[in-house]
């Protein structure tokens, strides 16, 4: 557009006119974004020409001046310092990398899920982060063995108390099975079972979570032939032959306040 380098003009579906922003940069098509006026796609353009060929700003000078979301921000000043370009918000370091979703927020990850989350954009609900993926959302905590159910401080933390770092050998898996937690009964290590009716009820103690959380899985199957429907999850144990699962899950004992439930 004259007067305007990188702008060019589109239309949306109801025939309103807008102005979109970009730039080339060694061959590489950049979209800085889409503006309502031209005056604000033609400075997007010039602040991207400031961050990569004059070197002109680092993360700590963004704020709401500027016609560039910081999205676009962070992603350039990524590609001008590592000479990497991702569709996402990653900032490079050695050996992990930031994803920044503002000035003041931003995750940290191992650099191995450096390609997973330069395809898939993290989404917040609800103080959840969230990616989408084939039609569906799944919670990043998933990446790490970690189910919809668990609690935090309960069935997993973060071991150096920061909520931000999803780096793997900070995220620790205390209770890996529904229902299933870790006590210590004096000097004794075991595993108690838990499930919720109308308040919680004890299923039982056991000497390993294996046992425990098919023990979860039978009080669930007892409570439906009793016409129970919640929406419990089972627990699934792929360490065990369905020969092996079947033996414990005949043997292993249920309390009787559960067997004699009545609603």
């Amino acid at each position: 557009m004259k007067g305007y380098p990188g702008v060019s003009t589109a239309k949306k579906q109801n025939g309103e006119l807008y102005y979109r922003s970009s730039m080339t940069i060694k061959g590489k098509h950049i979209s800085l974004g889409s503006y309502d006026t031209k005056m604000a796609a033609g400075r997007a353009y010039e602040e991207a020409g400031e961050i990569i060929k004059d070197r002109k700003y680092e993360l700590e000078d963004y704020d709401g001046s500027f016609s560039l979301s910081f999205e676009k921000f962070v992603i350039l000043l990524n590609y001008r310092n590592t000479g990497i370009m991702f569709k996402t918000p990653i900032y490079l370091q050695t050996g992990f990398f930031y994803y920044y979703f503002t000035p003041d927020k931003w995750l940290i990850f191992d650099r191995e899920d450096m390609f997973f989350y330069a395809e898939h954009k993290i989404q917040v609900r609800g103080g959840y982060y969230f990616i989408c993926d084939y039609g569906s959302q799944y919670n990043i905590l998933s990446r790490y063995g970690i189910k919809n159910y668990a609690k935090k401080g309960i069935d997993y933390i973060f071991a150096n108390h920061n909520e931000d770092d999803y780096r793997y050998e900070n995220i620790k898996i205390i209770n890996e099975y529904a229902g299933v937690t870790e006590v210590q009964d004096g000097v004794k290590k075991q595993y108690e079972c838990v499930i919720h009716i109308r308040g919680n009820y004890l299923v039982g103690r056991y000497d390993d979570a294996i046992t425990a959380a098919i023990a979860y899985n039978k009080a669930v199957d007892i409570l439906a032939a009793k016409g129970i429907h919640k929406r419990y999850t089972k627990n699934y144990i792929k360490a065990l032959s369905p020969e092996n699962y079947r033996s414990i899950y005949d043997n292993v004992a249920v309390s009787g306040k559960i067997s004699e439930y009545t609603t």
